[in-house]
């Protein structure tokens, strides 16, 4: 490969873009794979092979028709992991509707936020889930056109699909393009309320049908999915990425269970794994882990945030994912947008987030100049193409201000790009600690310390101080049964091997980190608790005065 100038990097593909809907290649994938296994869900234990799972899609989809959903209207899911959240994803698109995926961590005033902006039309929901009782955050917003998973409404809505003429179905599709808004998923923002990323049946299909063809997915592979279905790396990198191939979703619980995990991947055999970080760190640390049958898998997906090197080595080690892959992007780009090659040799596949997707384009920018920089300079990672979202859900000046008049989407993260086009995101804009006028990238100072025998995860944060502006604070969870680590023990670690002022000054030893439901780290709650924690601004002026 010729060397790059700049930080720019476009993916070439001998294969084409999908131009069809998602139902268009559902019913493709049927007519091929009709008699293999399409979804199991372990927690229930019912299975669908492709022909069942297309017919139980259809009546799902004639349903809401009988209840008068139109196409565009707006259709919400609001439940943990479970088939019926399968069907309605693929029975909307074939309608023609638009999917609303409601975080199943939601309280009542951010349902009632979603259901306005969204202009919600329909609510299929789980009557509750843990400690989230739905039907009474429902009933106290006033919402009443609802259809409860496990319930008669449930079961009334697949009997009117059942006696409904399937001749409607079909005409309705071909009022149908690719190009139509087919989801509404909301960003987990930490300022504010989220915003409602706008994705297409081109966006959606095409970045899932390119993650499976990475990994090499075929019919005869099973992907065990216990990340949540309501983000993209459920429902896309996920589903759509599976059933584009013909392979099989295997659904291990609800929720995330590590244990049930393990157990799914086993009785199932599956060939591939799907996990952010924390939830391979948690199958790795299970007590039994050892008793688990992998030999099955060959490959996975690790994305959703920063992936530690030393828990990527491990998951290539211990769990049998010799092809296990990265993946970098956000909801916004539909979501993937760089990624790791099968290929790729393992210092490649730990160490940076691949590069450029097929058919799209990346590049690093000086965030204040927009000037494409030099590759092997940090900068903004900016990405254009077909997976670039429609928009934000009737909100154009916040769409403006994150895609540009040459459709870059800019993503807030911090990348270098290298000569060959590998990317290695530093952390976000807003994450970097600026010490005594020194940059320091958190990223940097975690993956070192992974490398501590004891130390099972790590995340580094900037805190205020008089001094210096700020300083560096890593909050730690131990491996099970060592002590927890002192700031001197720390300190002499780094001793020799990190630049002084990347030493984090403060230790905090914690059992595990706030975060999202599709496991982002919440790092600003993080700088939260650590100003009350320490009471930093007193201690500062105590310390100089």
């Amino acid at each position: 490969m010729r060397d790059l100038l700049l930080s720019y990097s476009s993916g070439t593909s001998d294969v084409p873009l999908l131009g069809e809907t998602i139902g268009e290649n559902l019913e493709r994938t049927v007519a091929r794979f009709g008699d293999r296994e399409a979804l199991v869900d372990v927690a229930t234990g019912r299975r669908w092979t492709y022909a069942e799972f297309d017919a139980a899609v259809n009546e799902v989809a004639l349903g809401l028709m009988a209840r008068g959903v139109a196409k565009g209207d707006r259709v919400g899911i609001w439940a943990p992991n479970c088939a019926e959240w399968v069907l309605v994803q693929y029975a909307t698109a074939k309608i023609g509707a638009i999917l609303v995926n409601v975080n199943p961590a939601y309280r009542s005033h951010e349902l009632a936020y979603v259901v306005r902006q969204s202009g919600m039309r329909l609510l299929v929901s789980a009557v509750a889930y843990r400690s989230s009782d739905y039907r009474a955050m429902i009933t106290e917003i006033g919402f009443a056109d609802v259809v409860y998973i496990g319930e008669r409404g449930w079961d009334d809505l697949v009997e009117s699909g059942r006696r409904s003429d399937p001749g409607v179905l079909r005409e309705r599709a071909a009022t149908l393009t690719f190009d139509d808004p087919i989801n509404i998923q909301y960003t987990s923002g930490t300022t504010g309320f989220p915003k409602g990323a706008t994705l297409s049946h081109h966006n959606i299909l095409n970045n899932g049908y390119f993650v499976g063809e990475l990994v090499g997915y075929t019919e005869a592979d099973r992907v065990c999915l216990p990340v949540p279905l309501y983000h993209c790396f459920g429902m896309v990198m996920g589903n759509l990425g599976i059933t584009s191939h013909g392979s099989c979703i295997v659904l291990p619980a609800p929720g995330f269970d590590p244990e049930l995990t393990l157990r799914a991947v086993e009785q199932e055999r599956c060939t591939s794994l799907y996990g952010v970080p924390t939830m391979f760190i948690a199958e790795l640390g299970h007590p039994n882990f050892a008793a688990f049958d992998l030999s099955s898998l060959r490959t996975g997906i690790m994305a959703g945030s920063p992936c530690p090197v030393e828990v990527m080595k491990r998951v290539v080690a211990e769990m049998n994912m010799s092809e296990v892959a990265i993946c970098y992007g956000m909801t916004e780009t539909s979501p993937v947008s760089t990624m790791t090659r099968r290929d790729d040799g393992l210092a490649r596949r730990t160490e940076t987030v691949g590069r450029a997707m097929p058919h799209i384009e990346v590049k690093v920018v000086d965030p204040v100049s927009g000037l494409t920089l030099p590759h092997g300079e940090p900068g903004e990672l900016c990405t254009r193409g077909y997976s670039v979202m429609l928009g934000y859900w009737e909100q154009p000046e916040a769409t403006a201000e994150a895609i540009d008049t040459a459709r870059w989407m800019h993503t807030g993260d911090l990348a270098i790009m290298d000569a060959e086009g590998y990317v290695n995101i530093v952390g976000r804009i807003k994450d970097m600690v600026i010490r005594g006028g020194e940059n320091i990238y958190p990223r940097e100072i975690e993956e070192f310390l992974y490398t501590h025998p004891d130390i099972a995860d790590v995340q580094v944060i900037g805190v205020p101080d008089e001094k210096y502006g700020e300083e560096l604070m890593a909050w730690i969870v131990m491996r099970p049964g060592t002590d927890p680590l002192t700031s001197a023990q720390v300190k002499d670690f780094c001793g020799g091997r990190l630049t002084h002022y990347k030493i984090p000054r403060y230790i905090h030893v914690v059992d595990a980190f706030p975060m999202t439901v599709t496991g982002k780290i919440r790092k600003v709650e993080m700088r939260e608790r650590a100003v009350e924690i320490l009471d930093l601004h007193d201690a500062a002026r105590v310390r100089n005065a």
